[in-house]
């Protein structure tokens, strides 16, 4: 079983910056892939960006969010920069057992209960 808590989310201007922390417990979190998500107010999760080997985002984070993770802290990061009003939402991450990422919600085993991120204009 895997745990994970987010941390990071918070109010920030447009234009701003914040990081994104997600915490695992488990000694296999090295080979699980790690994934972040987003649900704004009014719609449905959707997909950000997530890190198997590589890292994999979608077109809204391009350029702007970055993945990393820190297999020694069990710990995977989501850097984003030029916040933006529509970036605001609550931001889960999770997991699946396997490297291989993928963007749609339904193939991750373990999801965090989420930070929320608030970007005013």
């Amino acid at each position: 079983q895997v745990q994970l808590v987010e941390s990071g989310g918070g109010l920030v201007r447009a234009g701003g910056s914040l990081r994104l922390s997600c915490a695992a417990s488990g000694r296999t979190f090295s080979s699980y892939a790690v994934g972040w998500f987003r649900r704004a107010p009014g719609k449905e999760r959707e997909f950000v960006a997530a890190i198997g080997g590589n890292g994999v985002y979608a077109d809204s984070a391009k350029g702007r969010f970055t993945i990393s993770r820190d297999n020694a802290k069990n710990t995977v990061f989501l850097q984003m920069n030029s916040l933006q009003p529509e970036d605001t939402a609550a931001y889960f991450c999770a997991a699946r057992r396997t490297l291989m990422v993928v963007s749609t919600t339904l193939d991750w085993h373990y999801w965090g209960q989420g930070t929320q991120v608030i970007v005013s204009s």
